[in-house]
């Protein structure tokens, strides 16, 4: 019998039906009925296990990462499980659901409050492990932006499943931030369905593609530096969506198909429709990949106090 935690993929596909899809055929993959509820289980269970079973590891090494929110969760449940200690090095935009659970489940949580140059906080989070890791020899920086592990894990896992449970794949979109997950679901799809076309979400403000860096409000989508995942990715285009939009798209999602999901989700959403938008769609598989739940935003995208204070624009003239 499988405990909890190990009953990581095998995510069901909803095929979504919506007037904002045109006559797409659009399949969702639904990555919040992994166990702790988002896409970066696959990644932490997949990474810790290889780690331990080719001995880059020992049960007394601490091990450590960067992350506000799904991954740094993911690995700090993932730690308990495996009997592995876990720093987890956090920072003030975090929401307060994820802060309480990084803290509960971690060995030791790090709150960096240093803005770097770019008035986010991930360079001098980075910075924060280095420092870790000369403190404590026998140690390992997880690095989701630049561990091949972390592609590996989802070319092995997710997009397998992916390849079984749409055919064809004609096109994919897929929210970046570390770029694990675009790297390897990209590959394995280019493998199996060479024409498909790969579609890298990311939202405005993020410089992952180059675009000019400015504060952005919504985690788990978008990064204020290029991930070295990147190199090994197969995209096709890249399309930018507003936070705004993001916020929109998720609160559509709630109240028309009663689907709680966090800001990645409704970037892809918003970045469907966008991009579809005045083309040909007969006959178009499109798949799509629901990265997290909602239930860690709802203090944010999901309260509406919050949206009017940081986005007061989006409700002059017109409906939310």
């Amino acid at each position: 019998m499988k405990k909890y935690l190990e009953r990581v993929g095998n995510t069901p596909v909803i095929n979504l039906t919506d007037n904002v899809f045109y006559d797409l055929n659009v399949f969702i993959k639904l990555e919040f009925f992994n166990p702790t509820g988002s896409v970066k289980d696959r990644a932490a269970n997949y990474i810790l296990n290889k780690i331990l079973s080719n001995g880059e590891i020992n049960k007394d090494t601490i091990i450590i990462e960067s992350s506000s929110g799904n991954f740094g969760i993911a690995l700090a449940s993932y730690c308990k499980l495996l009997g592995l200690k876990f720093y987890c090095v956090i920072d003030p935009n975090i929401t307060y659901t994820n802060e309480l659970l990084i803290r509960k489940l971690s060995t030791e949580t790090f709150m960096v409050r240093k803005p770097d140059k770019n008035g986010g906080y991930l360079i001098e989070r980075i910075k924060k492990v280095k420092q870790l890791q000369k403190e404590n020899e026998n140690s390992y920086w997880v690095n989701q932006y630049g561990n091949p592990y972390n592609a590996e894990a989802y070319y092995m896992t997710l997009s397998k499943e992916l390849c079984n449970e749409v055919k064809p794949i004609d096109y994919i979109f897929i929210g970046v931030s570390s770029c694990g997950t675009i790297t390897g679901v990209s590959r394995r799809i280019k493998k199996v369905y060479p024409n498909a076309k790969v579609i890298a979400v990311d939202i405005i403000g993020s410089v992952i593609f180059g675009g000019v860096s400015k504060k952005r409000y919504i985690p788990g989508i978008g990064s204020s530096m290029q991930p070295e995942n990147l190199k090994c990715a197969k995209i096709d285009e890249v399309i930018q969506v507003s936070e705004e939009e993001t916020i929109r798209a998720c609160n559509y999602l709630l109240d028309e198909h009663q689907i709680f999901v966090g800001g990645s989700s409704g970037s892809v959403v918003a970045a469907i429709h966008n991009y579809f938008n005045g083309k040909d769609t007969t006959n178009l598989n499109v798949a799509a990949i629901f990265a997290d739940r909602g239930d860690r935003y709802s203090t944010t995208i999901y309260n509406e106090e919050w949206c009017m204070k940081t986005f007061p624009n989006m409700y002059k003239g017109e409906n939310a």
